[in-house]
């Protein structure tokens, strides 16, 4: 029963088959999406044709590549580029920008600690030469001027001093008279500080005192003239009284006796030790001494040497008569001379110590030291201000300088008094060349001299400590010959040395240079010739000489390229 009714189904589908395929010719199944048959798909497999893909893709493009290198280039003839000499005006600039600073400004430092007890001004405040800025209390200074006046003036002692010792390595006599005592010194022999050499006694006048009874006080008195008799010689000689002491003198009999020094001029027979007494005439009656005394040289002294060292001569020899200012040891005093030098930079120290101190305490109760604006003050009432601080900043803002860099093509046509164009953010002002320097820095070879520009800034319109767009114009010249600047070239020659030239076109000219090599490819029938140049601009250098107008003049060769 099964089987018959299977076999009546599989007729019944294969008689039916003909009407579904005539059914689908007339309407056609949905197809499926792209995306969802990427989906549907195994993993794997999409992975693999995702590297197919990438694989391809590489390939496309390094045979592009290739063609492009090797098989797609092609040059097309070189142009060769020139240009004309001709007439033309040209200016020469020199642009550039610096820092703004004050024409004159004065900073206070504190170098002490201190207290500030008042401020005076206001930042920004314009003031006057004078005009008081604060008042700081500080122990401290005044403590260090004066312990510097202190020590300059040991330091001037000490000067004082080894001036006088150092006049010693020529060892003279101070006064006339002769030498006593002396010591023998060769050449060669050291010598100490203090050490005696000699005793000089001077001579020239000898002294003698003599006592006289009081009955004849005020009777005798300085000036007056006495006659001193000398038993040795036999002789009377004229002296003068120099002092009355009025002593008291008691003799064994009782009686009371005032002194009188008399002075004795010595023609050369005197010496100390011979026995004298000096008469008086007082109201025609001669006044006899006491007793005879004893004369004695006007006055001795030790020669000593005031400096250690060798000895290089000596002419001391006992009784030689000298003369003041004479020579008697000349020595050699190396370490004194030294310790001279010395004690003269202490005190130049010393003075520049006392200088600051004095400097410092007057800052303590400062005045503005010149006209000014007020700038960066730091303090205010009860502050603690410790040392080397800087307190305030006075700054004469009227007139501004800005310093410039020129290079050396243009700096031998700057001159002082020039006129500069400024520009501050867009503030226009008008400046002049103050100074020009020629000393120069040279920085990737090429050398730079620095020049100063003043302006007038009594208005205020530009602000100090800040950047400056300046322009001048260097040199400028309204008809001579030009040329672009890539005409001009500087060649090597075979000695070494360096050339300007332009390549130009036609016949060899008869100063056209022999170049061992060049560095760039220069088109065949174009000769060297060397040219003076003058001032240039950026686009174009004057011809002074080597060319005339209408010469055509080698540029440069352009190459044109295609890709096929």
């Amino acid at each position: 029963m099964s089987e018959v009714m299977d076999r009546e189904r599989v007729e019944a589908t294969a008689d039916a088959a003909p009407a579904v395929q005539t059914g689908a010719a007339q309407e056609q199944p949905a197809k499926v999406p792209l995306k969802a048959r990427w989906k549907a798909m195994p993993r794997k497999k999409r992975r693999r044709i995702v590297r197919w893909i990438i694989i391809l893709l590489v390939v496309i493009l390094a045979g592009a590549l290739l063609y492009k290198f090797f098989g797609g280039k092609k040059e097309e003839e070189s142009q060769v580029i020139t240009d004309v000499v001709q007439y033309g005006s040209i200016t020469s600039t020199v642009d550039g920008s610096g820092l703004t600073k004050a024409k004159s400004s004065e900073t206070i430092t504190l170098t002490t600690t201190g207290t500030v007890l008042d401020v005076l001004v206001t930042e920004g405040e314009v003031v006057t030469a004078g005009t008081p800025l604060f008042t700081i209390d500080s122990p401290a200074a005044d403590a260090a001027v004066q312990k510097a006046r202190a020590n300059l003036e040991g330091y001037e002692k000490q000067l004082s001093q080894a001036e006088k010792d150092i006049a010693g390595l020529n060892l003279s006599a101070g006064y006339p008279g002769k030498l006593l005592e002396t010591v023998t010194l060769n050449p060669g022999d050291s010598i100490s500080k203090g050490q005696k050499v000699a005793v000089l006694a001077d001579d020239t006048r000898l002294r003698l005192t003599q006592y006289y009874s009081y009955a004849y006080a005020g009777e005798l008195y300085a000036g007056q003239t006495v006659n001193v008799s000398v038993p040795a010689l036999m002789s009377s000689i004229p002296g003068t009284i120099e002092a009355v002491h009025m002593v008291s003198r008691i003799t064994s009999e009782g009686s009371k006796l005032f002194s009188a020094e008399i002075l004795i001029d010595n023609e050369g027979a005197l010496t100390a030790e011979m026995a004298a007494s000096a008469t008086v005439t007082v109201n025609g009656e001669t006044v006899y001494p006491y007793e005879p005394g004893k004369l004695e040289y006007y006055r001795t002294g030790d020669l000593n040497s005031t400096v250690s060292g060798t000895v290089i001569s000596s002419s001391l020899v006992d009784y030689l008569q000298v003369s003041t200012g004479q020579v008697l040891v000349q020595i050699d005093g190396e370490e004194s001379e030294s310790e001279l030098f010395t004690i003269q930079q202490n005190l130049e120290t010393a003075r520049e110590e006392l200088e600051t101190a004095e400097k410092n305490l007057a800052n303590c109760r400062a005045t503005a030291p010149i006209d000014g604006m007020v700038i960066g003050l730091t303090i205010q009432p009860g502050d603690e201000i410790p040392a080397n601080t800087a307190v305030v900043t006075i700054s004469d803002t009227s007139v501004i300088t800005v310093t410039a860099n020129v290079d050396e093509r243009n700096i031998s046509y700057i001159k002082p008094g020039m006129m500069v164009q400024l520009d501050q953010w867009g503030n226009p002002g008008f400046g002049m060349v103050e100074t020009v320097s020629m000393s120069s820095t040279v920085n990737n070879g090429v050398a730079t001299y620095p020049i100063t520009i003043s302006a007038d800034n009594s208005e205020g319109n530009l602000q100090v400590n800040s950047y400056v767009n300046y322009s001048l114009t260097a040199s400028e010249n309204d008809n001579c010959l030009i040329l672009p600047i890539q005409c001009v070239r500087t060649v090597s020659l075979e000695d070494g040395s360096t050339a300007t030239v332009v390549f130009i076109s036609g016949s060899r000219p008869d100063n056209a240079l022999e170049l061992p090599y060049m560095d760039e490819e220069i088109p065949e029938g174009y000769w060297p010739v060397p040219v003076e140049i003058g001032i240039q601009d950026n686009y174009n250098v004057e011809i002074r000489s080597g060319v005339e107008e209408g010469t055509e003049v080698f540029t440069q060769i352009q190459s044109d390229y295609y890709w096929g």
